[in-house]
């Protein structure tokens, strides 16, 4: 059974491609953007496979 490990980060809508980006070189896949407190504010889930030992 595979198991996975989540995370949330700010996603600042002037620098998407580059947190994004980021983030996926570290093996994160973006599962969802929600709305964040204010409109120049959003939050992204992400989750990657946790290997096994």
């Amino acid at each position: 059974m595979k198991k996975f490990e989540y995370a949330t980060a700010p996603l600042l809508v002037h620098a998407t491609k580059e947190i994004l980006d980021n983030w996926g070189q570290d093996g994160w896949e973006l599962v969802q953007v929600v709305p964040g407190l204010n409109p120049e504010n959003l939050v992204a889930y992400f989750k990657r496979e946790i290997e096994s030992k």
